[in-house]
């Protein structure tokens, strides 16, 4: 819930930027585009192939354009449904290649099987929670619970991997770890909200079709 907290200074950091790049004619899906595509290359690019501080330090400044598609959204008038749906999208590639290219190096040169597990286990769990929330909307239900949500899964994967690439020992663990629990956690969280308000509702049954 850390990110519904952090958006009003979020909002009046990025004020004088999004005012700019609304008079140069740039839209919130280039910053969309742009934010995903520079997240997916950096964890392909450097957190792949070992160079954990730099690959984290460059997905958090891609992941940080993120906070700033939504305002230059608004600033333009108002975001569209396939810029709702595009930066949804976009989030979840960037969530995969982050925690993809930790599998890919530590299964390798990186040579340790725990974090591989803690990091395909945090992906699912990441995927869970994201997946439960747009399905609750699809049917009209809202589900806005959670002590893990994407803000803090990147705060805490992107902190473990920069500090074990400056050689923290168990730094990567501790974070990936904490990062289980808490998505486990919100993932039941958004498993009772949900229960909770779709209590007595019933899906529409489909018209029956007319006899040939």
């Amino acid at each position: 819930m850390l990110g519904s907290n952090v958006r009003p200074a979020v909002a009046r950091f990025w004020a004088p930027v999004v005012a700019r790049l609304s008079r140069a004619g740039v839209t919130a899906d280039m910053v969309t585009i742009a934010g995903t595509v520079g997240a997916v290359a950096a964890a392909v690019g450097l957190i792949a192939n070992g160079h954990l501080w730099w690959g984290a330090v460059a997905v958090t400044l891609f992941v940080l354009l993120d906070m700033l598609d939504g305002a230059l959204a608004r600033a333009r008038g108002g975001g569209s449904v396939f810029g709702a749906v595009l930066d949804s999208v976009g989030d979840r590639a960037a969530d995969a290649a982050i925690f993809g290219a930790l599998v890919w190096w530590f299964s390798g040169a990186g040579d340790n099987r725990l974090l591989v597990l803690l990091a395909l286990i945090c992906l699912v769990l990441g995927v869970l929670t994201s997946y439960i929330k747009a399905r609750a909307e699809g049917v009209g239900l809202s589900c806005e619970v959670g002590i893990v949500e994407r803000t803090e899964r990147l705060i805490l994967v992107l902190v473990g991997t920069g500090f074990a690439g400056l050689g923290v020992p168990y730094a990567l663990h501790v974070m990936l770890w904490i990062l289980l629990a808490g998505s486990a956690i919100t993932v039941g969280q958004r498993f009772a909200a949900v229960r909770h308000a779709a209590a007595d509702r019933r899906l529409p049954v489909p018209p029956t079709p007319p006899a040939p």
